[in-house]
């Protein structure tokens, strides 16, 4: 059945016993992502196990923290988190940690709906993305956010990513 048919899509809390499956979800997502940001080598390095035992802390981490898994027919497809803002000189009190949602089900209105479960309407946040993603960009710019001409370069998966900051 194609992503765009799909009924059975639930949006809910992560519980700890989704682990492993957000670790290959989250795996999957970086390849989907990053591939032309990133060279092959490292991202042959992302394990899936090691993911995994990260979103075992992740899921746990206190009320001031939103994770959300999205299911369609049962099975993890993406997933957002937001939580307090973790730069010294953040602009907003809160911050949108990530959304990541399989390739196959972009357009189909899943990332908006993980977006809403972790942002409260309204919500002023910040976040960071890669320069280099421009369907990011277009998604967040849709739901408010502009850029404040903040970037840094991170190290990720021991190569260099350049971010931007988008505020709201």
């Amino acid at each position: 059945m194609e992503a765009e048919t799909q009924t059975d899509i639930v949006v809910r809390p992560v519980r700890d016993v989704d682990a492993e499956a957000l670790g290959r979800v989250h795996a999957t997502c970086w390849h989907e992502t990053y591939d032309h940001l990133i060279s092959k080598a490292a991202l042959e390095a992302v394990s899936p196990r090691r993911l995994a035992e990260l979103w075992t802390h992740w899921a746990v981490q206190g009320p001031e923290f939103k994770m959300y898994a999205a299911l369609v027919n049962g099975e993890i497809v993406g997933f957002a988190g937001s939580g307090p803002a973790r730069d010294k000189d953040a602009p907003r009190f809160h911050e949108l940690y990530f959304i990541y949602l399989l390739d196959a089900y972009h357009g189909t209105g899943i990332g908006q709906r993980l977006f809403d479960a972790v942002v409260p309407d309204g919500d002023e946040l910040y976040l960071w993305v890669a320069d280099d993603n421009p369907r990011a960009h277009r998604f967040y710019e849709r739901n408010g956010f502009a850029l404040d001409g903040a970037a840094h370069t991170e190290p990720f998966l021991g190569e260099t990513l350049t971010e931007v900051r988008f505020v709201r």
